[in-house]
């Protein structure tokens, strides 16, 4: 089994541009959990089937994959819905990650991008776990940015994630992502130091 690193935190908060860079300083493969997802929504995908069955035609798309806007609408408003589709959504994940993880290299290290990292069963695969962070402002300014959402929408999506506070506690290293580029990168670099004198190949 490879080496692994969990990144998690916040929609916006710069998971991605994290993942990159652990890649730059020497990661085999960093994983996208909500790239995963998006497979897992096509056309035709057991998963994809019983979400439609969990919240009706309204999801679906004119391609017959699952519209994650429309989902989201409703899976952002109400925790019932969100439990329901995480009892779907999480196993199917937790296999297509394992399935990654197999063709990395035993000396390898991988990188799992996951917001629910922690509450979801990845967070158990990983040596070390990371949340990044960014101020309020910053990742409601990004999200309807990326996202074209409106404040409220934003807002709705915010609100419904893990509380950062309560994360604090779980996670071996924070990256504070609400300055420059190189400030994080910095952060990564040190942390990625630490983790490699913790977990020698």
């Amino acid at each position: 089994m490879p080496r692994i690193i969990g990144i998690t935190g916040n929609i916006a908060c710069g998971k991605t541009a994290v993942g990159q860079m652990l890649l730059e300083l020497g990661a085999e493969r960093y994983i996208d959990a909500d790239a995963l997802v998006h497979r897992l929504y096509l056309k035709g995908q057991p998963v994809a089937i019983k979400v439609a069955e969990a919240f009706g035609p309204q999801v679906v798309a004119a391609d017959g994959s699952i519209d994650r806007k429309a989902l989201g609408t409703i899976v952002f408003q109400d925790a019932g819905a969100m439990r329901r589709l995480e009892g779907i959504v999480h196993p199917a994940v937790g296999q297509a990650l394992l399935k990654e993880l197999a063709t990395i290299s035993p000396s390898g290290i991988a990188v799992i991008d996951a917001v629910k990292l922690l509450e979801g069963g990845s967070g158990a695969l990983c040596q070390s776990k990371w949340l990044i962070t960014c101020s309020e402002e910053q990742e409601l300014a990004r999200l309807m940015a990326r996202n074209g959402l409106s404040e409220e929408d934003a807002r709705s999506r915010i609100r419904a994630q893990p509380s950062v506070s309560a994360r604090l506690l779980l996670v071996d290293e924070v990256i504070d992502n609400s300055g420059s580029l190189e400030e994080t990168r910095r952060q990564v670099t040190a942390a990625f130091e630490r983790f490699l004198n913790r977990f020698p190949a």
